[in-house]
């Protein structure tokens, strides 16, 4: 029997959250490479359940994506079967968790246990190397890449989509603190304004119901400003095709986000906080715009609603920089190359 694959995640597909859309495509790329596999969404089974599950599949090794939220399950799996544990670490991880004087102890008892830790941008590497220098050998860097399924029809007139003339600003994410949605409703509501009008669509769940609640007042005074709700993650093609501007407001993300790869990825312009995660990407005024404060925002949101010829430019850019950079094969070629030097796996 071939050595088999257990992936523990935080949440599964048909979630649209970030470890989501992350351990969806990297499951069917192995699977493609002929790996066996099995995934288990903590959000949808017990502790035990999943225990009980593990043991009876015999995987060769265990891989946890998120290290406090799954992590302490996957090690006590991987030591109970002596099995090689490999931890993803999300952004939570890497900027929150680890600096939480409770959370800490949990992420560093599991990246103690691990045999490696990935990451998804050499910045983050050297940043966790930092903190927990005895972590530095066992760190690997596997960047993201952008993959959609089939795609999924989505009636974007019913909820007030663009009107000729218009510039169509896409905010995709799911509504919590960390992704900042009312921070764009200030300044685009200048850009509103005037001739050249904009509207702006949210895409994504409500995560956190202060911060729901909070946008939802905003937009009740808004009209040019609509949240989609839930987009499944086979409608977000389309949703980002039709977009003329991605944004990304992020206070912090993991070394780069699923929603600015794949905006790039389309040729999308990108509008993106200027924060470590997104510099990975975004390089300013070649693969994107960045902005450090309202003001910049509006600033280079004008700049963008201006010139369609930067648009396009910047979304060339992007695209070429994803398909250079950033395909699919690599991200599965870099776990692939982990498992293989930790057990006998065969793709």
């Amino acid at each position: 029997m071939a050595p088999r694959l257990a992936l523990l995640t935080p949440f599964a597909h048909p979630s649209v959250r970030g470890n989501s859309v992350t351990v969806t495509r990297i499951a069917r790329g192995l699977r493609e490479r002929g790996l066996e596999l099995r995934v288990w969404d903590l959000s949808a089974t017990s502790e035990p359940s999943v225990e009980a599950e593990v043991e009876r599949y015999a995987p060769a090794v265990v891989h946890a994506f998120h290290a406090y939220r799954t992590g302490p399950l996957a090690l006590r799996l991987a030591r109970r079967a002596e099995l090689p544990l490999v931890v993803t670490l999300t952004g939570t991880d890497a900027n929150h968790d680890l600096l939480d004087p409770e959370r800490a102890p949990v992420v560093r008892r599991v990246l103690e246990g691990a045999a490696r830790a990935t990451v998804f941008h050499a910045s983050v590497a050297n940043r966790i190397a930092g903190m927990l220098p005895d972590l530095r050998g066992r760190l690997v860097v596997v960047p993201q890449a952008a993959r959609f399924g089939a795609d999924e029809p989505l009636a974007l007139e019913a909820h007030g989509a663009a009107r000729a003339g218009q510039v169509l600003f896409v905010f995709p994410g799911g509504i919590r603190p960390v992704k900042r949605p009312l921070l764009p409703l200030g300044p685009l509501a200048r850009l509103a304004a005037r001739p050249a009008a904009v509207r702006l669509l949210y895409a994504g769940p409500i995560l956190d119901p202060e911060e729901g609640e909070a946008l939802r007042r905003a937009l009740a005074e808004r009209p040019w400003a609509t949240h989609l709700g839930t987009v499944p993650h086979a409608q977000m093609k389309l949703l980002l095709t039709r977009a003329d501007v991605v944004l990304n407001c992020s206070i912090s993300e993991g070394g780069m986000a699923n929603s600015v790869l794949e905006a790039l990825a389309l040729g999308r312009a990108v509008l993106a906080a200027d924060i470590e995660g997104n510099r990975s990407l975004i390089e300013e005024g070649v693969t994107g715009l960045l902005f450090r404060d309202e003001d910049e925002l509006e600033r280079q949101a004008t700049r963008l609603v201006l010139d369609p010829v930067l648009r396009a430019r910047l979304g060339s850019a992007g695209r070429e920089l994803v398909e250079r950079c950033y395909p699919p094969a690599r991200e599965i070629d870099g776990y692939l190359e982990i498992y293989r030097g930790l057990a006998p796996v065969s793709a």
